[in-house]
């Protein structure tokens, strides 16, 4: 991780796993700025980066309750494009926190993952 890529922690105000996330985080003093996608939103170039990295069946939360009040017609057929559009339109889908070191990014909060990580 280098020091001209501040980390930036991607997800919702409200949820309690990026409230996790966001404590530990405090708890061990690693600077970090906070994008919350549901009021900023999300750009297309970097949403469909992260699905080159991660997959998009790794993004696309589809055990959230935004994915499963989708129409059925919406959930079916899905592949990268049609996962993205879901996510450009209701970023609540995307799963969260996405963690983004700069040259990595990390899906999901995992104590364990993220001593990793930061270990130096």
């Amino acid at each position: 991780m280098n020091a001209s890529n501040p980390v930036v922690i991607y997800g919702i105000k409200n949820c309690d796993t990026m409230k996790k996330a966001r404590s530990w985080l405090e708890a061990h003093d690693v600077a970090h700025a906070f994008h919350d996608y549901k009021t900023a939103g999300i750009d297309r170039e970097r949403l469909e980066a992260w699905v080159r990295e991660l997959g998009w069946e790794k993004v696309l939360n589809r055990a959230g309750t935004t994915f499963r009040k989708l129409s059925d017609a919406d959930k079916a057929d899905l592949d990268a494009d049609k996962a993205v559009k879901l996510m450009l339109e209701q970023p609540g889908m995307i799963k969260r926190p996405v963690l983004d070191l700069g040259d990595q990014r990390i899906l999901g909060f995992k104590p364990e993952i993220y001593e990793t990580a930061f270990a130096s």
